[in-house]
C-alpha cells in the first residue's frame, strides 16, 4: 500500500521558506515505527514556532510539524500495538526531529506511542495534547512535593493559554484555590473563572518590569508558563517552604534571579518536562486526566476547532499573544482506512 494522502509540509531553500497541504505518499514518511492513520492533532507554541522561518525548532527539511496526534493503528510489527487500536502520542521527537502530526498519515516509534485510556475519546485527548498533559505533570509535582488544597493559593501564568488553561482546570477540579495571571481582555477573565479560577491578577502584578530578589510572600505554589524576567519576579512572592513548577520559556529562556529566595525561604524550582517524560508515567499521567477530565471543560478549552486545510493561516497566529485556549485539528475524525 502506498497511497497518497495530506500533509501541512514546511521547506525551507536559502531564503526561500513555504509553509502548505502538500500530497505525500506513505514512501515519503519515516521508515521504522507503527503506521497510524491520524484522526486529531493540536495547535501548540512549539508548532507555531515550527512553521516559520526563523522559529530555531526545526534543523531539517522539508519537514511535517506537529507535536500531538490522537489516531488509529493502520498496520504494526510490534506485538503491543494491532490494527485498529486507537492511540495517543505526544512528545520525544515527534513534530520536531520526526514528522509529526499534522498529516493524515504517521510511522512513528511504537516507544512513543500511549494506548487511548478507555475513559477518552480521541478527540478529547487532542483536546488535552501536550498543553494538558505538561499541566498535568506540573500539578502532580506540586501534589508529590506536599502542596495540598488547605496549604494556600496557587498562582498559575499565562492562564489563559493551552498549558495554563488546563492547569488552572485540573487544579480547581483538585480542590486548589486558583489565582490566574493573564495579561489578556476581560473576555479571559471570564474564560478563567468558568474554569475554576477563584481570582485573577494581571502579569504586571508578577512582573511590573523590575525583578527584585524578595518581595512579599503571596502565594505557596505556582505553575510558570511564562519563564524568562516573570519567573525570576515570581520566585521572589513564593511564601516559605514554597513551590514552583516551571514548564515554558514563552517570555524567553534566561532566568536573571538571584539565589535570595531559596537559601533564604527555602523556595523549589521543579523543572517540567512533557518531551521524554518516561513511558510507565506518560502512561500514568494521562490514564489520571482520563479519570479526571470533564467534558464541559474540555470544550470550553479547545473552543476552537479547523481541518487540516486551515493549519498554513492558524500556525502563525498563535504566536500574536491573542489566543485563548487551545486549536485543535481535525484531520480524520471518522476513522476509515479504504
Amino acid at each position: 500500500m502506498n497511497k497518497s494522502f495530506h500533509a501541512l509540509v514546511v521547506n525551507k531553500i536559502e531564503q526561500s521558506f513555504s509553509r502548505r497541504i502538500e500530497s505525500l505518499t506513505l514512501n515519503d514518511l519515516p521508515e521504522a515505527g507503527v503506521l497510524l492513520r491520524v484522526c486529531y492533532s493540536g495547535i501548540n507554541y512549539k508548532d507555531s514556532l515550527a512553521a516559520i522561518p526563523n522559529g530555531h525548532i526545526l534543523k531539517d527539511y522539508p519537514f511535517v510539524p506537529g507535536i500531538d496526534l490522537s489516531g488509529i493503528v493502520v498496520s504494526s510489527e510490534d506485538p503491543r500495538f494491532k490494527e485498529g487500536d486507537p492511540v495517543i502520542a505526544t512528545g520525544y521527537g515527534l513534530g520536531v526531529s520526526h514528522f509529526g502530526g499534522f498529516s493524515e498519515y504517521a510511522r512513528i516509534p511504537a516507544d512513543w506511542i500511549v494506548p487511548l485510556p478507555s475513559a477518552l475519546t480521541l478527540k478529547e485527548a487532542m483536546m488535552i495534547g501536550t498543553a494538558g498533559f505538561t499541566a498535568a505533570l506540573s500539578v502532580f509535582r506540586l501534589e508529590q512535593a506536599g502542596i495540598a488544597p488547605d496549604k494556600g493559593e496557587v498562582l498559575v501564568t499565562g492562564a489563559s493559554g493551552g498549558v495554563g488553561s488546563h492547569a488552572v482546570a485540573l487544579l480547581s477540579d483538585l480542590g486548589y484555590t486558583v489565582v490566574a495571571s493573564t495579561g489578556k481582555s476581560a473576555e479571559a477573565s471570564n474564560y478563567l473563572k468558568t474554569l475554576g479560577a477563584r481570582s485573577m491578577i494581571t502579569r504586571e502584578e508578577v512582573f511590573d518590569g523590575t525583578v527584585k530578589p524578595l518581595q512579599k510572600q503571596l502565594w505557596t505554589a505556582a505553575i510558570d508558563s511564562v519563564g524568562g524576567k516573570p519567573l525570576a519576579a515570581l520566585l521572589g512572592r513564593i511564601r516559605y517552604g514554597g513551590y514552583v513548577a516551571a514548564c515554558g520559556l514563552a517570555a524567553g529562556s534566561e532566568l536573571p534571579a538571584t539565589v535570595f529566595p531559596f537559601i533564604l525561604r527555602g523556595v523549589s524550582l521543579l523543572g517540567i518536562d512533557s518531551v521524554s517524560c518516561p513511558m510507565e508515567q506518560r502512561q500514568d499521567i494521562w490514564q489520571r486526566l482520563a479519570e479526571l477530565h470533564k467534558p464541559e471543560k474540555l470544550a470550553a478549552i479547545a473552543q476552537k476547532e479547523i481541518p487540516l486545510s486551515q493549519l498554513p493561516n492558524a500556525l502563525p497566529a498563535l504566536l500574536n499573544g491573542n489566543k485563548i485556549g487551545r486549536t485543535i485539528v481535525t484531520i480524520n475524525p471518522k476513522f476509515t482506512d479504504e
